[in-house]
């Protein structure tokens, strides 16, 4: 790995690029709770194989990014939807990543989310507009009350706590992942290798609680969501259990001109064997950025 660091505003964010910063940057947000590792390194190759500068980078209050102070959201503060004062928002989380473009000196970028990185590349788009060439939306939902809920059984395992050291913290993931992981691609070697190297670039629970509350605070933005101009496609599993399909429709539809894509056999991650599906769907996603900037040059 090739860590480096960019003071943004209140943070410190740890990031790497892969490729050539001459081809068309390609912004990679993850998820709650998770660190830029789970974008795993022949992941990134393979985007930029397809002509892209790949960034990727921790969230704050993930991996080796800024771990900031305030109340984790509870159990009931979920319940109740009732997280009135979040320790920082989504849109905070929006700015840190245009903050890195800034420290990278890029003006525009395609921006990738997966589940709260794609709530949060919502925020990009929606406040940033003219940065964003395209927007693809992975495993993500609109944060209303009766779209893309988890399937109970699998919310205390999520947030469950490890008590122990590095291989209950495996084990925990193993069991988290074989839950709400995409079952017939659900190779555990993948989960043990990924979570190993989360635990050493370090866990931050409380973290995890506190990007939760930004989640819950930020309620339904189904009506601001018809605000994003950027070309946008939404990527969900048809047997995702964390955050159901009908989130990543209702995205889909929120956006005017948004493509949908559902995919057999993903649950909530990025199986390697669904790569191919997934990096086409992307790259083709750009493409249509390029298109209309043809179309409009010549309007």
């Amino acid at each position: 790995m090739n860590e480096q660091f960019a003071d943004i505003g209140p943070v410190t964010l740890c990031y790497e690029t892969f490729g050539d910063p001459a081809d068309p940057a390609m912004l990679l947000i993850m998820g709650l709770g998770t660190q830029m590792v789970a974008w795993r390194e022949d992941f990134c190759g393979q985007l930029v194989e397809r002509g892209f500068f790949v960034i990727r980078f921790d969230n704050r209050d993930s991996g080796r990014s800024t771990s900031m102070k305030g109340r984790p959201a509870t159990l009931r503060d979920l319940v109740t939807r009732s997280v009135k004062k979040p320790p920082y928002t989504l849109g905070e989380l929006a700015d840190d990543g245009i903050g890195l473009l800034d420290h990278l000196g890029i003006q525009k970028a395609h921006i990738v989310g997966a589940s709260m990185g794609g709530m949060v590349a919502h925020h990009v788009a929606m406040r940033y507009p003219g940065r964003v060439l395209s927007l693809t939306s992975i495993m993500a939902t609109t944060g209303g009350r009766w779209v893309g809920q988890p399937r109970m059984a699998v919310v205390p395992l999520f947030l469950s706590k490890p008590t122990g050291g590095k291989e209950e913290y495996i084990e925990r993931s193993v069991k988290l992942f074989r839950a709400v992981g995409s079952k017939r691609q659900f190779d555990e070697e993948y989960v043990r290798e990924g979570a190993a190297l989360a635990w050493e670039r370090g866990i931050n629970m409380a973290g995890t609680g506190r990007q939760l509350a930004a989640i819950t605070a930020d309620g339904d933005r189904k009506k601001r969501l018809a605000r994003i101009k950027a070309p946008t496609l939404v990527i969900h599993g048809k047997d995702d259990r964390l955050v159901s399909p009908s989130g990543g429709k209702a995205t889909a539809k929120a956006i005017r001109g948004a493509r949908l894509l559902l995919l057999d056999d993903m649950g909530h991650d990025l199986p390697r064997p669904l790569w191919p599906k997934l990096i086409d769907a992307i790259v083709e996603n750009t493409r249509r950025a390029t298109d209309e900037e043809v179309v409009a040059s010549a309007t």
